[in-house]
């Protein structure tokens, strides 16, 4: 908050002092905390005024709140006394609409007509019942619609910003919740996921402010005080460059084909019949295994461990990572019912984890919560920008279905 915003507030604190026997400036009060990002305060102070305007702002401000039946009443009532129809009536409806009444929301904005659809506010409502219907290409339409009429429309471009983001556009997700938050209120839940994307494009110094400016609207919020935790300790970690380029570089040898080395015909062959094609399926199977092997006697397994050992590697090195990849572990699916096994091949889309959860998930090439409760907490922990705030959270929605990860 800048020196503007904390001159506003100062003036904003004085004017409420001021006004106990002043209607007028009671409610210029009220609107002024609802600016400052402080709705239960605003709604306090404009409880039961009678100022069309005042009981506009604090129908937002309940809205904001959550207590949307509250807030369609307080529209309603701003109606009575004057303040603007049609954008009453659309808000209602949005309020309608998040008590789960889709089509009692649609008529309602359809009831305002041509006037109506000439409004910003009549398509990001309309948007707003078709992404709820699971019509996603329907409500961007509308979103698009809703931002050509007003392009400073917060609430649209932060439903693109979060549409942009599910479908991977970072770039574009980022420059819609800048443009969201380019004037008061903020959304604080703008903030934090404009935070997050900026976390993961590793420009901390931007997503620090973006957590800190919420927390000094909700010095509680605890997503905030989580975050700017995980980036304090993003921050004090070592970055060694010499280490990122060796691990490269064992990744490449141990993606070469063993065909790439000399050995004799009988151990290729033996090999190739185990399916083994690279220096890293050796890494990741034993010696007895290997002796199993058809015609795979002790001359060839002397020979497969001097190769090894001539790039540093070791048979069965990497075993343990062959019983995550196989779907080993402390569960035998097989043993599931149907039921069970449908819940294991719940898509991580469906888990509606967070933006920093879901990019960790890409990374780990997790894509089914079955894949996901094979790996342990340390395994996730040491994925890049995944914290403790993001171990709480896929832990939390393993949990909602019966799930856990590895060792929990």
């Amino acid at each position: 908050m800048g020196p503007g915003a904390a001159e506003f507030r100062r003036v904003v604190d004085e004017v409420h002092r001021d006004s106990s026997s002043n209607p007028g400036l009671k409610v210029r009060a009220g609107i002024g905390y609802f600016f400052l990002g402080q709705p239960d305060k605003a709604a306090e102070v404009l409880e039961g005024c009678k100022d069309a305007h005042g009981r506009y702002f604090r129908g937002q401000a309940l809205s904001t709140l959550g207590k949307h039946e509250e807030a369609a009443l307080d529209f309603d009532e701003a109606i009575k006394l004057g303040e603007n129809k049609v954008e009453c009536t659309l808000r209602k409806a949005g309020e309608v609409r998040k008590q789960l009444k889709l089509d009692e929301a649609e008529q309602i904005i359809r009831s305002t007509g041509s006037e109506g659809a000439r409004q910003a506010e009549y398509s990001y409502q309309m948007g707003c019942v078709m992404a709820d219907r699971g019509d996603t290409y329907g409500a961007i339409e509308y979103f698009e619609r809703a931002v050509d009429m007003d392009p400073h429309h917060q609430r649209a471009l932060f439903a693109l910003a979060l549409q942009a983001a599910r479908q991977g556009n970072d770039e574009e997700a980022i420059q819609l919740y800048e443009r969201c938050l380019s004037k008061p209120p903020y959304y604080l839940g703008a903030l934090l996921n404009l935070g997050l994307l900026y976390e993961d494009k590793e420009n901390y110094a931007a997503a620090q402010y973006c957590f800190e400016r919420v927390l000094r609207y909700d010095p509680n919020n605890e997503w905030a005080l989580l975050y700017l935790k995980d980036i304090e300790a993003t921050s004090s970690m070592y970055y060694d460059e010499e280490t990122l380029k060796q691990q490269q570089k064992l990744e490449h040898l141990l993606s070469r084909p063993v065909t790439d080395f000399e050995l004799s015909v009988r151990s290729r062959n033996c090999l190739a019949g185990m399916d083994i094609r690279s220096l890293g399926d050796l890494t990741k199977i034993n010696e007895p295994d290997l002796l199993a092997g058809k015609n795979f006697g002790e001359t060839s397994l002397k020979e497969v461990r001097e190769l090894m050992a001539l790039h540093g590697l070791k048979i069965g090195q990497n075993i343990l990572e062959k019983s995550h990849e196989s779907g080993g572990g402390n569960s035998d699916f097989r043993d599931l019912s149907p039921e069970e096994q449908a819940v294991l091949q719940t898509p991580i889309a469906d888990l509606n984890l967070s933006v920093r959860s879901r990019k960790c998930m890409t990374r780990l090439n997790i894509t089914t919560a079955g894949e996901l409760c094979q790996r342990t907490p340390d395994e996730l922990m040491g994925a890049k920008n995944f914290g403790v705030t993001s171990l709480n959270e896929v832990r939390a929605k393993l949990t909602e279905l019966g799930m856990r990860l590895r060792n929990d």
